[in-house]
C-alpha cells in the first residue's frame, strides 16, 4: 500500500508518543533523532524520491532510534564505550525498533518498520542486523546512515567530543563504498554544505 498524505499524516500523529517517550528516556537521543530526520529529509528531496519514499523515509528517519527504549539503562546511558557483549546488546535496537512500529499496525507502518530495520546495514554487507549489501538495502536505509553516521559525529556524548565538519567528512570519505553507498555519498556532499545540520 502506498504511504499516501493522509496515511502518513495519520501514523505521524499516532507514533509522535513514541518520540515523547524516548524523550523522556534519553533526550540526546530523541535530539538526535530529529536532525537525522531533517538531513535525511534533505537528502531524500536531492536524490529525486517520490512523494511515497519522502513519507517513508520521514517516519523511519524519526524513529529510527526508538527501539533503544528497549536497551538497558547501564547500557544506553553508558559513558564509556561498549564492551563486546555491551555492543551486541545495542545492536538489538534496529530489530526492536522495527517491531516497535510495526506493532502499531497503521497503514504505512510496515514499510517505515522495514527502513528502521536495516539502517545499520553496510553498503559492504558487513553492517547489521540481515548483513544486505548494495542495493539491496532499501535506498532510504542507505540514506539514514549517512544522516545517523552524520550528526552522530558532530555532536559531543559523554564517550567522544564532537568533530568539525571537515573532520567527519574525512571520515566519511575514508568510508565511501563500505559503509555508504557512493552514489548518495556524492549527492550527500553536495546537500550538507547548505544544510543548516552542517557542523561547525
Amino acid at each position: 500500500m502506498e504511504l499516501t498524505d493522509p496515511i502518513f499524516n495519520a501514523l505521524l500523529m499516532y507514533t509522535k508518543a513514541l518520540s515523547v517517550a524516548l524523550g523522556y528516556r534519553d533526550l540526546l537521543t530523541r535530539l538526535h533523532s530529529e536532525r537525522v530526520q531533517g538531513l535525511a529529509m534533505e537528502i531524500g528531496k536531492h536524490c529525486g524520491l517520490s512523494r511515497t519514499e519522502l513519507n517513508a523515509l520521514n517516519i523511519a528517519a524519526s524513529f529510527h532510534d526508538i527501539g533503544k527504549i528497549g536497551t538497558p539503562d547501564h547500557i544506553l546511558l553508558k559513558p564509556s564505550k561498549f564492551d563486546e557483549a555491551e555492543w551486541e546488546v545495542m545492536k538489538q535496537h534496529s530489530e526492536i525498533g522495527e517491531k516497535i512500529m510495526a506493532s502499531t499496525e497503521l497503514n504505512g507502518s510496515q514499510q517505515a518498520a522495514l527502513l528502521i530495520r536495516h539502517h545499520h546495514e553496510h553498503f559492504d554487507g558487513k553492517g547489521y542486523p540481515d548483513r544486505l549489501a548494495g542495493e539491496a538495502i532499501p535506498i532510504c536505509s542507505r540514506i539514514i546512515a549517512i544522516a545517523d553516521s552524520y550528526d552522530a559525529m558532530a555532536v559531543t556524548r559523554s564517550y567522544h567530543h564532537a568533530r568539525s565538519h571537515q573532520e567527519i567528512m574525512e571520515i566519511l570519505d575514508q568510508e565511501n563504498g563500505i559503509k555508504h553507498d557512493p552514489e548518495l555519498m556524492h549527492i550527500f556532499c553536495g546537500t550538507i554544505e547548505s544544510s543548516k545540520h552542517k557542523a561547525r
